[in-house]
């Protein structure tokens, strides 16, 4: 179902602030809401480890502590210019094991001046699926896995709702600590982490593999640095269990995590990677995942909206669309007309040939309401700007591998069509990708003359690669400049190995 496009009540505006302290990194992230929209004014993330400083008793080292408090000092600068009310500080899993966590807490709470809550597992697990439900909407039942430092969370929720949620003891951290210590990468050394990965998830999994979920979706950590080795690689998809694999026989090729090259592997990340790969990897087999996508947030991002109750019935996407109609001056009735002609040949399409899935309409639906962002420079090469400036903005409520497609349909949408645009996309997804292309340059050409009762009832008829559009008796010599037009788009798509008759 496509977002409903309204226009924005203005409200007051706020500044908010959430703090995790997690096993791995602490972050901070500070927003300003205004016009009801929700603004990253600033993020801070420091590599903290505090997991690395657990013991065999569980008790932490004052050298750890040590590198906490130091992180915090940095943080209650930025803390003193928002009101107590408006911020959240939590602590994770380390806290929550430490058996000395109270000597830390205590001081935390000291530099913060504000207290300091060590949450549980369990609402670990609740406020990370607020935050990804919040800022990756996606329709039907969703599973989210984060995995932390020292804990692992795993959640199947619908829309703003989780239904079942657990934390697991196992973390990047604890697990690089336990199994590649000594920073060498063996299959020996890969088996034993995934065996005890495998008995914490085998007490849990039936749990899950009982409710059928639509999508995945991997919130920060070792999938957002899986992510990144993909772009980096020129690989546009989801994370899928065979590129784990592989980086996993990369990582034993390469024998050291010193040695650990890996192209699109930030150097920050490499002493933890092996250790949250060897973690996902067991996910993906034991809870039969086929494809994970990034999330648009995590922990800090379901504090913010937890305590933004007035926000969290608001369909995100629509508030995404319409922030950059007003951003990049779209003409938002053209925009909804072309949105609606491509969404109906979209319909039609998606019952003659079975290439469609949950993100057709999400996809097209933002690339027809977007296809004119690059307008506002200049007119000839507006696709062009348009593509560049999805390239460099975020779109709240897409994952990365929507924003992408959704760049590239508006790359497209007009002039030469360069079909080897889409050759970097999993060949499950790019057919559908073709033929929302296709689809999105016929309504642009319907809707050329901006008014509504000029856009006709269209039929499109699908056979392969052979699409006729049928319109109305007589509607084509009536409208010739639109006849002409289609004729031009007819030979265009002939030229990327396409056909397309209109009648």
């Amino acid at each position: 179902m496509q977002p409903e496009i309204q226009h924005d009540t203005l409200i007051h505006s706020e500044y908010y602030a959430a703090v995790d302290l997690g096993s791995n990194s602490f972050h901070m992230v500070i927003v300003h809401v205004v016009n009801g929209s929700v603004q990253i004014i600033g993020k801070v993330k420091q590599k903290v480890r505090l997991a690395a400083g657990l013991n065999k008793k569980l008790e932490l080292d004052e050298v750890s502590m040590e590198r906490g408090w130091e992180c915090l000092k940095t943080f209650a600068e930025r803390l003193q210019d928002i009101p107590a009310s408006n911020i959240r500080i939590v602590a994770t899993a380390t806290l929550r094991l430490a058996t000395n966590a109270q000597t830390f807490i205590s001081k935390a709470e000291s530099i913060l001046n504000h207290k300091l809550n060590v949450i549980t597992g369990e609402e670990e697990a609740r406020q990370i699926y607020l935050g990804v439900a919040y800022t990756s909407a996606n329709q039907g039942n969703s599973l989210v896995i984060d995995i932390g430092g020292a804990s692992t969370e795993i959640i199947i929720g619908n829309d703003m709702q989780p239904i079942h949620l657990k934390s697991l003891d196992m973390g990047c951290v604890t697990f690089m600590e336990r199994y590649f210590k000594a920073g060498k990468l063996t299959a020996e050394n890969f088996a034993a982490a995934k065996q005890h990965a495998n008995r914490l998830i085998d007490n849990v999994a039936d749990a899950f593999l009982c409710f059928d979920f639509n999508n995945c979706l991997g919130a920060s950590g070792t999938p957002q640095a899986i992510t990144e080795i993909l772009v980096a690689q020129n690989i546009s998809d989801a994370i899928r269990l065979n590129y784990l694999y592989d980086l996993e026989k990369q990582c034993i090729t390469c024998a050291t995590i010193d040695n650990l090259d890996i192209d699109g592997l930030e150097e920050g990340r490499k002493p933890i990677f092996p250790s949250g790969l060897a973690i996902l990897i067991c996910l993906f087999e034991r809870l039969n995942i086929e494809a994970m996508n990034i999330s648009g947030g995590a922990l800090r991002e379901g504090l913010i909206y937890g305590m933004l109750d007035n926000l969290q019935d608001n369909d995100r996407r629509a508030q995404t669309l319409n922030q950059a109609i007003r951003r990049y001056h779209i003409e938002k009735s053209h925009a909804e007309a072309v949105r609606g002609v491509a969404l109906t040949l979209c319909h039609q399409m998606c019952r003659q040939a079975e290439i469609c899935h949950l993100d057709t309409e999400a996809v097209l639906g933002a690339a027809a309401t977007l296809h004119e962002t690059g307008l506002h420079i200049e007119y000839k090469k507006h696709h062009e700007h348009g593509a560049y400036i999805l390239s460099h903005i975020d779109l709240p409520g897409y994952t990365r591998l929507q924003r992408e497609a959704i760049r590239d349909l508006v790359l497209c949408h007009r002039l030469t069509i360069d079909p080897a645009i889409f050759n970097n996309y999993h060949e499950k997804v790019r057919p559908m990708l073709l033929a929302l292309v296709r689809i999105l340059r016929i309504a642009t050409v319907l809707c050329l003359r901006r008014q509504n009762k000029h856009v006709p009832e269209a039929e499109l008829i699908v056979k392969g690669d052979h699409w006729t559009l049928k319109l109305p008796e007589g509607w084509l010599s009536a409208h010739p400049l639109i006849n002409v037009e289609l004729a031009n788009e007819s030979w265009l798509q002939h030229r990327a190995g396409w056909q397309l008759t209109c009648q």
